[in-house]
């Protein structure tokens, strides 16, 4: 898989409207949730996406310090449902994790993460930091990454 890492307006219109047809498939359709995902927020995070075969699979927007958490952030990770068997998920954390320290200069990293993930997420050196909450209806907590 090839990565790549945007600024919001370095986003072609193809890339952006790709990125935001799969969040929607994940996240509102495939996880029966509505919400607004377009919040705003895209325009002051990088954008990390994993191509293949030219179609974008994976994504992420990472924030730095103070833009979304008092640390860097990592959010709206997503891989689509028929590639996920592929470990294309660790791929786009490492990636998301390396985009953080070379764009920020950043090791603390703050997500706030859906609760049946903490399994995935601490084998990227994320720790559960306070108690479940509910974010768009969905059990949800915060992990930090330390180093």
């Amino acid at each position: 898989m090839e990565f790549q890492i945007k600024l919001f307006s370095e986003l072609n219109t193809t890339e952006l409207y790709n990125i935001l047809q799969l969040r929607s498939e994940v996240f509102v359709v495939e996880q029966d949730c509505v919400y607004q995902d377009i919040d705003f927020k895209d325009q002051k995070s990088l954008h990390v996406f994993g191509y293949k075969v030219d179609k974008i699979v994976a994504y992420t927007r990472i924030f730095k310090p103070g833009d979304y958490f008092e640390n860097a952030s990592i959010g709206r990770v997503v891989v689509k449902d028929s590639e996920r068997t592929y470990g294309y998920g660790h791929d786009l954390m490492k990636a998301s994790i390396k985009a953080v320290k070379d764009h920020f200069n950043e090791t603390k990293i703050t997500i706030s993460a859906q609760k049946y993930l903490k399994k995935f997420y601490e084998t990227h050196q994320f720790v559960q930091v306070g108690e479940e909450y509910l974010e768009d209806g969905i059990p949800h907590i915060k992990m930090i990454k330390s180093k």
